[in-house]
């Protein structure tokens, strides 16, 4: 079988960020890097579920929230997909990635779809670790540009 292209990227010097992962057609699937890959620190499920609730809460309502398809966590415990349309642009994403961290960062109140009838595990969330990780997300992506968007060699 063919390696998919997530596979052929060097985690070995993957840092923190933003990137583009691929572009399928109109779809662009960024890769939201919140932990170094084999650092030995990954994201805490409990924060990570608060984190995607937060985030997709966040992203789906936004003036972006036509384009985005998909905001979840990576199996790897490393970080989130966010795959968008390509109707925006990538600064336009990086800029919804930053407010979506800031949202989490800032979020106080209930957490959103925290009931038994709209979340299959409503009971594993950490709200302090999820607005741990959108504060740790907003100071990385704090000067995030366009040209930051490429995976490093």
């Amino acid at each position: 079988m063919k390696k998919i292209a997530s596979f052929t990227v060097n985690h070995d010097v993957l840092e923190k960020g933003m990137y583009i992962s691929r572009v399928d057609g109109d779809i662009v699937t960024y890769d939201i890097r919140m932990k170094l890959p084999n650092g030995g620190d990954y994201l805490q499920m409990s924060a990570a579920h608060t984190l995607e609730h937060l985030f997709a809460t966040y992203a789906r309502n936004s003036r972006f929230g036509g384009s985005v398809i998909y905001v979840g966590p990576m199996g790897c415990r490393t970080g989130f997909y966010l795959l968008v349309r390509d109707d925006i642009s990538h600064t336009e994403a990086i800029t919804l990635v930053q407010e979506s961290m800031a949202f989490a960062r800032d979020f106080e109140g209930e957490i959103p779809g925290n009931k038994r009838e709209e979340c299959g595990n409503y009971l594993d969330h950490d709200l302090v670790g999820a607005k741990a990780i959108g504060a740790e997300m907003c100071e990385v992506l704090q000067n995030w540009q366009e040209k930051d968007l490429q995976y490093k060699q």
